[in-house]
């Protein structure tokens, strides 16, 4: 074999060489479709379902937002309300994720895709109840309180395991604001999440004051019981809002969490830990144990509270709350509802029901 020809073969082999690394290296449009959608259709620890599509983004760009929204069926309006506010007042790339159950599904993807939010980017998640088995009370009075979407929030990084950051955002919200700045709220090194203290400016003439406390950890925590007393918290610490969350999941998961959350949950089964003059918020006693002092605030103006409370019509101006970047319904009056101060507010970015099924009250004229 001449020299000539040697070089040739050597050439050629090194040609295939070359093609062969290349064709591992690079990714064919099936390949990169499917790792672009690598979460779409995997059952998650946690889950039970997970929507099949994520709906375009539109022309949104950017880094994507993950916001997590609870969806029960008796209060589907006020989901859709709160998600119409966000989308509209940003130009964000907002992700919904979207936790509710079973027998809400088909009714939730009926008044997404029949309306103005048909363009949202979303993903619909299933909520295993049984994951609560064992860690709530059997006390009548407590379970009558018990909603198990409200448990959600525990588990921010199963629902959205692709993201370091994401927003939690109760179902009676409305976002005025653009949702972009409140994502960008800076969390202090080591803390896990933000919350709104209930000592802020803008929120603390709206507390409930009276029984239980409810501004402070002496409202939501049984100080005579031991495991409490082991934990040398102070009883008139200023208590927070779990409402609004700006979750750092990767110091979430890094601090396990949700099993510290889980942990107090079982304990209180057993001990009785919660105070019994707490209002309807078991979620709230394990979220101030574990986050006690480890958690960075949120601007006051980013979580006005108390307006589902009586008198709230007389505590805020009109003028405060159009200026307030989020509104927060906690309280027993919900906006939807017929005696609710600021029901005009959240009427504007309410998606009426193309089922049918869910009407708000108002106070004049009935249902509509």
């Amino acid at each position: 074999m001449t020299l000539r020809r040697v070089n040739a073969v050597i050439l050629v082999l090194l040609s295939v060489a070359f093609l062969v690394v290349v064709q591992r290296n690079l990714l064919n449009p099936d390949d990169f479709l499917h790792e672009e959608n690598r979460d779409t259709g995997v059952i998650l620890p946690f889950e039970s379902e997970l929507s099949p599509d994520l709906r375009p983004a539109s022309v949104r760009k950017g880094e994507e937002i993950p916001v997590l929204v609870t969806a029960a069926e008796e209060r589907l309006g006020a989901v859709v309300a709160a998600m119409n506010s966000v989308y509209q007042n940003s130009k964000a790339n907002v992700v919904f994720t979207i936790v509710t159950l079973n027998d809400t599904v088909d009714h939730l993807k009926v008044w997404l895709s029949e309306t103005k939010l048909k363009t949202v980017k979303y993903k619909i998640v299933i909520f295993n109840p049984g994951l609560l088995s064992g860690k709530i009370s059997k006390d009548p009075k407590t379970l009558e309180a018990v909603k198990p979407l409200t448990f959600a929030r525990f588990y921010l990084p199963v629902y959205i395991p692709e993201a370091e950051k994401a927003i939690y955002l109760d179902d009676d919200i409305i976002v005025q604001g653009d949702i972009r700045e409140l994502y960008e709220t800076n969390l202090k090194p080591g803390h896990a999440a933000a919350f709104s203290d209930d000592c802020d400016s803008a929120s603390a003439k709206g507390i409930v004051r009276g029984a239980g406390n409810q501004n402070n950890y002496i409202g939501f925590l049984d100080f005579k019981k031991g495991a409490i007393k082991k934990l040398g918290m102070r009883a008139n610490t200023c208590s927070f809002n779990p409402g609004v969350i700006i979750a750092n999941l990767t110091e979430w998961r890094n601090q396990n969490i949700t099993q510290q959350l889980e942990h107090w949950m079982d304990l209180n089964t057993q001990e009785d830990l919660y105070s019994k003059t707490l209002a309807e918020s078991i979620t709230t006693p394990p979220l101030l144990i574990v986050f006690y002092k480890r958690h960075s605030n949120i601007d006051p103006m980013w979580h006005v509270r108390h307006l589902g409370n009586t008198g709230a019509g007389n505590r805020y101006s009109p003028q405060f709350v159009k200026a307030a970047k989020l509104l927060h319904w906690n309280g027993h009056y919900k906006p939807w509802g017929r005696a609710s101060s600021f029901s005009d507010v959240w009427d504007k970015w309410f998606i009426p029901d193309p089922t049918g099924k869910f009407n708000p009250v108002r106070r004049h004229g009935g249902d509509n």
